[in-house]
């Protein structure tokens, strides 16, 4: 009898393992699970499409819903997997497909008027994070466009935030801050993206600037938004180019944006610093226009797809560069018929582990890349192999990482909460992590820094305020009490 005693204690140990052991996109984790696309519900293959990766692969389904997708779109599910709300640059809906109280005339300007119907024509236009320490408040970053005479273009002029209470309309949600300016500034269209914070809970939103090689970065954390930090790194752009698609690999330590020029850079990020490193700028030159990035769920290869060619890179190596491997080459597959070709356009890491790689033309396909950790052609690419219900005009869900934990190891792998005055965090103040940045010129040379070093081995600013009292000098009062 204490023979199986034990051994039940074992097995419930290795059970408890397993659990914890478990890749970042546990099927249970509901977050990120569903992907929304579709246009003009109504007509015979045309409407909405939903893929569901609960279950742990992709179950497709025709949703009849008011909103259409072009390029820009968000959306966001609890941990069961349940819509909460999502977007297309022009309103936010809730899960019940009515307008979320509140939540229309988001980015407002001419061009978002003239795109009513149809939703923004901005790759990653729109990002949702939910605020850290604070479960039913989720912040959405986003962006309209505005023409510039000069280049006879269209840039972005601000970059918007609006927050959404999901504890009103009786748990439909209500946007309570609408079209907050972050920054005004001329930035390169779309390619938002955000990484966890070493801690594993705040998280750093990043951006570029329209010309030249400047980054922006916020730092979002349980008492609101820090930042701008700012970063000159990498491939300059130029005029009449932009970023394409930017993402970081699931571990969180790599960064790749890729370019409308031939260019892409894949560099090194420090998730405590949020400091980019070790930039490879590196460029295709196969003149082909449309590209994608994903990173394989291991985060040790990358995929790089422009229209007519993907290409696969290992990042464990001396030059990247030249680990390339053409993986396929477009097989000028059209849908439904010619001239209307589907030449590769965006990627997205999945629940399932697999890329996902829309089509640069209106379609019903996705192009899969079934075994991403694998190096060359055994990743398994098969073009045109997904199939949706309905017609998806070019979008792709902006997803980051929401299941990537804390950097064990790090200066930052938790929470800095050890004061000697415990009553300081019980009065409603907050520890928040604000590093050491510093700002440069356009040629990279320090023009100022911002932030406080405590001591040689920590970063941290601390005490900002929620309530009305003040301690006169925080960083003395932190040194002191340390």
């Amino acid at each position: 009898m204490l023979f199986h005693r034990v051994n039940l204690v074992s097995c419930i140990k290795i059970y408890i393992i397993f659990l914890l052991l478990m890749p970042y996109e546990s099927f249970s984790q509901g977050i990120s699970n569903l992907w929304l696309s579709g246009y003009s519900s109504g007509f015979t293959t045309f409407g909405g499409s939903n893929i569901n990766f609960i279950n742990g692969f992709a179950d497709t389904s025709y949703v009849n819903r008011e909103m259409n997708f072009l390029d820009c779109n968000a959306n966001i599910s609890d941990s069961l997997g349940n819509l909460l709300f999502y977007t297309n640059g022009i309103y936010i809906a809730n899960a019940n497909n009515d307008t979320m109280v509140n939540g229309s005339g988001l980015s407002p300007s001419v061009y978002t008027t003239q795109q009513l119907s149809e939703g923004l024509r901005v790759k990653q236009g729109n990002l949702i994070l939910p605020m850290p320490g604070n479960p039913p408040i989720y912040y959405l970053f986003h962006e309209t466009l505005l023409r510039y005479p000069n280049i006879g273009d269209y840039r972005v002029s601000e970059m918007y935030y609006s927050i959404i209470d999901m504890s009103l309309d009786s748990g439909r949600g209500a946007v309570t801050q609408k079209n907050v300016v972050l920054i005004s500034d001329t930035l390169s269209i779309g390619s938002i993206t955000a990484c966890k914070h070493a801690n594993g809970r705040d998280w750093w939103i990043v951006f570029h600037r329209a010309e030249g090689r400047r980054y922006y970065e916020y730092l979002l954390t349980p008492v609101g938004l820090q930042g701008p930090f700012i970063q000159d790194i990498g491939y300059s752009i130029l005029p009449r180019d932009w970023s394409w698609q930017a993402c970081f690999s699931p571990d969180g330590n790599k960064f790749a944006n890729v370019f409308t020029k031939d260019t892409f850079d894949i560099m090194g990020f420090d998730r405590c610093s949020g400091l980019f490193t070790n930039c490879n700028s590196i460029c295709l030159n196969d003149s082909a226009a449309g590209r994608g990035v994903a990173f394989s769920s291991n985060s040790q290869l990358m995929y790089v797809s422009s229209a007519l060619y993907l290409y696969q890179y290992a990042l464990n190596t001396s030059s990247i560069d030249s680990s390339k491997i053409l993986i396929d080459k477009f097989d000028a597959w059209a849908e439904p018929i010619p001239p209307f070709y589907t030449p590769f356009y965006l990627a997205q890491l999945a629940n399932d582990e697999k890329i996902y790689i829309n089509t640069g033309n209106s379609s019903r396909i996705f192009n899969v890349i079934n075994h991403p950790n694998n190096i060359g052609l055994s990743c398994d690419f098969l073009q045109h192999s997904f199939f949706i219900p309905t017609y998806n005009a070019f979008t792709i869900p902006n997803f980051p990482n929401y299941f990537l934990g804390k950097e064990i190891g790090s200066i930052c792998d938790s929470l800095p909460l050890k004061l000697k005055d415990t009553n300081v965090m019980q009065n409603g103040y907050s520890a928040v992590i604000a590093p050491l940045r510093v700002i440069s010129d356009e040629r990279g040379e320090a023009i100022e820094k911002v932030g406080d070093i405590f001591n040689e081995s920590t970063t941290y600013e601390y005490f900002l305020k929620r309530t009305t009292e003040s301690i006169k000098n925080p960083r003395q009062y932190y040194r002191n009490n340390k």
